[in-house]
């Protein structure tokens, strides 16, 4: 069984989120997401619209997802890999780099982003 996992905010879902879920499952047999908590937000200095609950329940109704798991720091994820046996971590090509570090420890994946949707964009049209 090929595990696969990726990590986010989630806020304001869209389908260029539905995208990459789906994207990412694909890789695998199954699909963890570790999903920033509100109080990991706030260290990163983003604030999401809807509650951890609220996006965590989403995320859980969405048929890619296998399992949801709180992102709580930015060190948490060698312990994740290791803990749920990972094969595969997956991102957006906007953190390109950035998770490298993994490498040792199983297959690292960029994705390219959905041109024409972003949480920011969506924001930025509300205003």
């Amino acid at each position: 069984m090929k595990t696969v996992i990726t990590y986010g905010t989630f806020d304001l879902l869209h389908w260029g989120h539905v995208r990459l879920l789906e994207r990412a499952a694909a890789m695998g047999d199954k699909l963890i997401v570790g999903l920033s908590t509100d109080e990991f937000n706030a260290e990163k200095h983003k604030e999401a619209y809807h509650s951890y609950e609220h996006r965590k329940y989403i995320l859980e109704a969405i048929r890619y997802v296998d399992k949801v798991i709180p992102e709580t720091s930015w060190d948490q994820k060698i312990k994740d890999v290791q803990k749920y046996h990972v094969d595969t971590f997956v991102m957006g090509s906007d953190w390109e780099g950035q998770f490298d570090f993994l490498k040792p420890y199983c297959e690292v994946i960029y994705l390219p982003r959905t041109k024409g949707i972003s949480t920011s964009k969506i924001k930025k049209d509300l205003m």
